[in-house]
């Protein structure tokens, strides 16, 4: 893996904040990935599922949702989640907060694609890439053991504290989620969580993305399209700003997020463990030129040096293995090298064509 960037890092933020008043064309997409802000589809109103998960947990019914939006969709909303209300909106508030303070300050943590941890503006070392219209912040979670305190961010005041208890309630909701998952494959509810590497072994990551205006918001992109390399993600949405969009047949679906849900879509690695009847599904981030974006992903990963390939119970006669298995950290430095590329990766371990 390269240690440094191509290029020297800029930062969206500040490129935002000092007017100027065209995309400079780093950023310019080409024409056949520039966004498209009024489809048929969101028009008509088509939604991704919302599934209260009161009626889910525990009920033979809620299985059946969750197996119809994860095969028709790959992406639903959940209400009644069980992570604390007040919690996300202090936490979304408090990195918020991070993104205001002076860009000197930022850069103290600042990344390298190494790791990718800390403070950053670009995905993927590919020199003279079109880049995306964005800032995050990435930190390893889980497993404890790789967590680096030098990189979590001292400012604002308890955002620390933040992350840890965010982390920590979102992390039990993954858990009960693989379990659910597990058993509306058909599966025992603890299959999906051995095939991940176990409970205390499964890795986990957060990244906090930050969409600054942009004065020419048709031209380019805050997320070019990708599907999720892991397991199962967890997103904290931006309420008062829509930007995420998900890929439907040929068109893309803006969500409109229910108040106080959750978004979870499938990873790459779930595609590959349920064989393909399970679908990790595309999605970008549009930007726009009033509002800026903060929003938080939760990755929750299979154990990195593991390999992962369709669990046995889900290979059968009429429908043998579709992929060859691969670890997971070998996968993510793929993704890594290249920055978000559709569904090219999981596509290029097919061993039949779906």
């Amino acid at each position: 893996m390269a240690t440094c960037w191509p290029e020297p890092i800029v930062s969206v933020q500040s490129l935002s904040q000092t007017g100027v008043p065209t995309v400079p064309n780093r950023y310019v997409k080409p024409a056949h990935q520039r966004p498209v802000f009024n489809t048929t589809q969101s028009d008509a109103g088509i939604e991704i599922p919302v599934l209260d998960m009161n009626d889910v947990w525990g009920k033979p019914e809620g299985l059946r949702l969750v197996r119809s939006a994860c095969e028709e969709w790959g992406f639903f909303q959940m209400v009644n989640h069980g992570v604390t209300h007040s919690l996300m909106e202090r936490v979304r508030g408090a990195w918020r907060e991070f993104f205001e303070l002076p860009l000197e300050e930022k850069r103290k943590y600042a990344n390298s694609p190494d790791t990718y941890e800390g403070y950053g503006s670009r995905l993927g070392v590919v020199k003279d890439a079109k880049l995306d219209w964005s800032d995050y912040f990435f930190l390893n979670y889980l497993p404890s053991s790789i967590r680096n305190p030098s990189k979590w961010p001292s400012q604002p005041p308890k955002i620390r504290e933040l992350i840890e208890k965010y982390g920590e309630e979102v992390r039990k909701l993954c858990e009960r989620l693989t379990e659910t998952l597990s058993e509306s494959l058909g599966l025992k509810p603890n299959k999906l969580m051995q095939a991940l590497g176990g409970g205390d072994k499964v890795g986990a990551s957060l990244r906090t993305n930050f969409y600054p205006k942009c004065p020419q918001p048709q031209l380019t992109l805050g997320l070019s399209s990708h599907s999720d390399p892991g397991g199962i993600t967890i997103l904290l949405p931006d309420e008062k700003v829509a930007g995420l969009q998900v890929r439907r047949g040929d068109g893309w679906v803006t969500i409109k997020s229910v108040p106080n849900a959750l978004i979870v879509n499938i990873g790459d690695q779930l595609q590959i463990l349920s064989n393909g009847i399970y679908k990790s599904v595309e999605h970008q981030v549009i930007v726009n030129s009033g509002m800026e974006r903060v929003s938080l992903a939760f990755f929750y990963n299979p154990r990195s040096d593991i390999p992962v390939g369709p669990i046995e119970e889900l290979v059968t006669e009429n429908r043998p293995a579709l992929y060859k298995p691969i670890r997971f950290d070998e996968y993510r430095s793929l993704i890594r090298q290249k920055g978000p590329c559709g569904k090219n990766q999981v596509d290029s371990l097919l061993l039949t064509r779906l």
